[in-house]
């Protein structure tokens, strides 16, 4: 959608996130550990998933339902909203890639869909069975994917912008910042103009801590970097 931005891609392109999930690396829980997940709605009744791995269910909770509140959403109900979603295989390509080169070999390996954005980055989407097949012959006749991996999608999207949009962004990032959260979906998408302020807002109070924080959280400049969300 011109103008708006889906959340997912964002997170995909930040390298603090990125960093972020690398320290949290484990697909299995280790013992000790469980996978929990939560289920609500944001500003403007956006669909929000949560997914944990604990060591404390009862402190993830209240850190999650903390951040819900605090940020102009609500907890739901189990069910309430991860019907929303559908589990896909996802690969994307950045700018300049070969569209149509990518989208023949795509189909020839039995992808579903090739979906190219408007900053030409290019998602191919896959069946999860099929997602390892895909990936590998991709790879092998050169179409090597910037990032790889089953996730959830949202079947419909909601557009938000103004101060909705933005309480939406903050609600998010606030999720992602919890040290046991793995994963956060959304059906977002935030107008191109909130991103920019809340990108220009996120600079300024860098601008004001000392040089080392601002070196830790230099990867907040990606927010800005171009129209890019689920």
């Amino acid at each position: 959608m011109a103008g708006h931005s889906k959340w997912a891609n964002i997170k995909r392109r930040e390298d603090a996130h990125a960093a972020l999930r690398s320290r949290r690396a484990a697909d299995v829980p280790c013992e000790g550990l469980e996978r929990v997940h939560y289920e609500g709605y944001g500003p403007g009744g956006a669909a929000v998933v949560v997914e944990c791995v604990t060591a404390d269910r009862k402190r993830v909770s209240a850190e999650v339902r903390r951040a819900f509140l605090q940020h102009g959403g609500q907890l739901g109900a189990d069910g309430s909203v991860s019907y929303l979603f559908y589990t896909v295989g996802l690969l994307t390509y950045p700018p300049g890639t070969d569209e149509e080169g990518l989208m023949q070999v795509a189909l020839e390996a039995g992808a579903e869909d090739v979906v190219p954005s408007a900053d030409t980055s290019v998602e191919v989407l896959a069946d999860p069975q099929e997602f390892a097949t895909v990936r590998a012959v991709l790879t092998h006749r050169g179409f090597t994917p910037a990032t790889a991996e089953v996730t959830r999608r949202a079947a419909t999207s909601l557009e938000l912008s103004g101060e909705e949009g933005e309480a939406m962004v903050e609600l998010l990032e606030a999720l992602e910042g919890l040290e046991d959260v793995w994963e956060v979906y959304s059906n977002v998408e935030i107008a191109d103009e909130v991103l920019a302020r809340f990108g220009n807002k996120r600079l300024a109070e860098l601008s004001e801590v000392p040089e080392m924080a601002r070196d830790e959280e230099s990867a907040v400049n990606n927010v800005v970097d171009g129209a890019r969300y689920l």
